[in-house]
């Protein structure tokens, strides 16, 4: 056996099971890509390599559609919600984690069970309840951000709850007792001592609550109708849902500028992201 195919043997495969992944990764981010830079713009010119490129799309995007009222609403709503989502879970996750009382054990399976139901079963039913609270509060009824906003942290409530739970119960609860003993009360002891050790987690619950959010469709084009409220999941579906052929390359110009928000904000929290998702499924 020569040293060549020793090598292919023994490593070689592995090298090109890993380039074939890399170009199964890569394929849909070039075609997506070259459709952008089109200049003709329509899904029937569009190939995985073009053979002029122009911004014309981009450009298109900005003057035809209201893609800027848009992004603010996406990056408003999305942000919004994960942040007030990590507050409110890590409220209760706490609560689950620290205290001991009545019923601890049923909301917990609780907030697990219904979990198992997705949002969009009950549409029928939020489509109703928001039309009705439309009627005394506007502000929060249907083709609303606010009352979107409302929507969306009602559904992200129970999965941060569990995972932040799961970190907590990893933290010795001598921390909690030694910050009692000096004289810190429990707010002091949440927001001073126990916030700062399950940064990991808050970083994690917040970018899958940003990202969950922001590619987000189904609801929102249900809930948001006009086009000044939309977000840029609602909006860029609007696109190619009946001129899928003509405005292709504006959807896939719309598709990348989307996915610079998620980037910045993997970027910023990446270094929590492994300890996060790891140390969260020790303890139940």
């Amino acid at each position: 056996m020569t040293p060549v195919t020793s090598w292919i043997r023994r490593q070689g495969w592995r090298h090109l099971a890993g380039l074939l992944a890399v170009a199964f990764s890569l394929f849909p981010i070039v075609f997506v890509l070259s459709a952008a830079l089109n200049p003709v713009g329509s899904l029937s010119s569009t190939s995985l390599l073009p053979s002029e490129a122009s911004l014309g799309n981009f450009g298109d995007l900005f003057t035809e559609t209201r893609f800027a009222s848009w992004y603010l609403n996406s990056i408003l709503i999305a942000g919004t919600s994960a942040f007030a989502g990590i507050f409110l879970s890590v409220l209760a996750a706490y609560a689950f984690s620290r205290m001991r009382f009545a019923g601890r054990r049923v909301g917990l399976m609780a907030l697990l069970l219904i979990q198992m139901f997705p949002q969009f079963l009950a549409v029928v039913t939020i489509y109703l309840i928001f039309t009705e609270v439309g009627d005394f509060y506007p502000a929060f009824g249907l083709d609303s951000q606010w009352g979107l906003l409302l929507l969306y942290l009602g559904g992200a409530l129970g999965v941060n709850t569990w995972l932040m739970k799961g970190f907590l119960d990893t933290v010795p609860k001598e921390l909690d007792e030694s910050a009692l003993m000096d004289g810190a009360t429990h707010a002091q002891t949440f927001f001073r001592v126990m916030l700062p050790l399950i940064a990991p987690i808050l970083a994690v619950t917040g970018l899958l609550g940003f990202i969950g959010t922001i590619n987000e469709v189904l609801l929102a084009n249900v809930f948001l109708r006009s086009d000044g409220t939309k977000t840029l999941a609602v909006g860029l579906y609007g696109l190619v849902a009946e001129k899928r052929n003509a405005n292709f390359g504006m959807f896939c110009a719309g598709s990348l500028l989307t996915a610079i928000p998620t980037v910045v904000v993997f970027q910023a929290l990446q270094r929590y992201i492994v300890t996060g998702l790891t140390a969260g499924a020790v303890k139940g």
